[in-house]
């Protein structure tokens, strides 16, 4: 297992487990499975365990696995304050406190601000008086670093970023997202100031595995590289410095040993030539299948509306390359779920952005179809329920 080191200088294994995918049995999860599954990314020298509040019985069974195999102190574990649930100091106390007795820890080693998505939210937290109660718990040892895990656009992930001295984040990145979410702006906006970055959603769910174009498997299996299609998008984002640890939602044996073969293999920077031309051919295959050809440049910004026209057209493609649901679930996390969120309904029609767009994209007409498809009726009175709810 490789290594690379946390803002105090201590190791961390650069392949994480995620702990939000557990096998499930009989409503619950299989814990004879999972703890096999823990305790051999265990000894295979993985030390970063990832889970949540929100993770159902999720924090117990890390809890009592890593209690009853004596491992507690040998090991890392993050997990995460649900902040979109918090209306009180006080609820932040009971939720770490519940959190650490479902742990059987006296303390955390990364404790983050879980699903951000807008610097709102943490100006709500700063008014409840977090920033005194993170130095109060760190000073008492009970929390070893703080963070904080993002959904939403690179510019309110640089805005949060800037907003606190953070010992490390958790980003969304993978090779298809390097200019969506925190994005690769994002990543080395973390690393110039020396913040660690654990990356989730590696494999966009299995979407770079399963649902991958046959044309882009095939191109992939006859490379000459040996590598599998996940094996290929582990080893982009481990060839980057930046990234600190890569989370994994292993849930099998077989997954384990391999993520942990790779992992014990790879360095930073050896990444060449050929295997960025493979990378960058895959992407341009997922992305034929897109509905609007926008390319996220920027030049039909700023609308005198606020409209965000890169990022809805960037979700409104995705519901044709991956899915409706994740389409509009993306849409959510990182366009109708800020402050602002600038929704095509803004649009006055002023054409201004046609004349700048470089792909003679009609802007006007295609942000309707995107508006008619995000935002079907029912999803429309969610997402009006949800911003009531996580960003009053």
């Amino acid at each position: 297992m490789k290594y690379r080191k946390d803002r105090n200088g201590e190791p961390v294994s650069i392949l994480g487990y995620g702990c939000m995918r557990f096998t499930k049995k009989g409503g619950g999860i299989d814990y004879g499975k999972a703890e096999k599954e823990m305790m051999e990314a265990y000894h295979a020298g993985v030390n970063y365990f990832d889970t949540a509040y929100i993770y159902t019985g999720s924090e117990a069974l890390v809890g009592e696995v890593l209690e009853k195999n004596g491992i507690r102190d040998k090991v890392k574990i993050a997990t995460k304050l649900p902040q979109y649930m918090v209306m009180s100091r006080n609820a932040i106390d009971k939720y770490f406190d519940e959190e650490l007795k479902r742990l059987r820890t006296d303390y955390v080693d990364y404790y983050l601000m879980h699903h951000m998505t807008d610097i709102a939210q943490w100006e709500k937290l700063k008014k409840l008086g977090i920033e005194d109660w993170i130095y109060e718990k760190k000073a008492k040892g009970f929390i070893r670093n703080i963070g904080f895990s993002y959904h939403g656009n690179t510019e309110n992930f640089i805005k949060i970023l800037d907003a606190y001295d953070w010992d490390m984040c958790q980003i969304q990145y993978n090779y298809l997202d390097v200019d969506t979410q925190a994005g690769v702006r994002g990543l080395k906006a973390a690393a110039e100031k020396g913040i660690p970055v654990v990356i989730m959603e590696p494999l966009r769910g299995g979407k770079l595995v399963d649902m991958l174009p046959e044309k882009a498997k095939k191109l992939i299996k006859d490379s000459g590289t040996g590598f599998t299609p996940a094996e290929l998008a582990f080893r982009w984002l481990w060839d980057q410095p930046e990234v600190t640890c890569v989370l994994s939602g292993m849930n099998s044996l077989d997954m384990v040993k391999e993520n942990c073969r790779v992992a014990s293999q790879v360095n930073e920077h050896e990444f060449t030539d050929r295997e960025f031309g493979l990378v960058s051919s895959i992407r341009e295959m997922i992305r034929q299948s897109t509905k609007v050809g926008c390319t996220a440049c920027g030049y039909c910004l700023p609308c005198p509306k606020g409209v965000r026209i890169p990022d809805i057209f960037r979700c409104y493609n995705r519901m044709f390359t991956e899915g409706k649901s994740e389409g509009r679930f993306e849409y959510a996390q990182s366009v109708a779920l800020t402050k602002e969120p600038g929704f095509a309904t803004g649009c006055i029609e002023c054409g201004k952005c046609e004349k700048h767009c470089p792909q003679s994209i009609p802007i006007r007409q295609e942000l309707k179809n995107a508006d008619k498809a995000l935002r079907p009726l029912p999803f429309r009175a969610g997402i009006g329920i949800a911003r009531k709810f996580l960003l009053r």
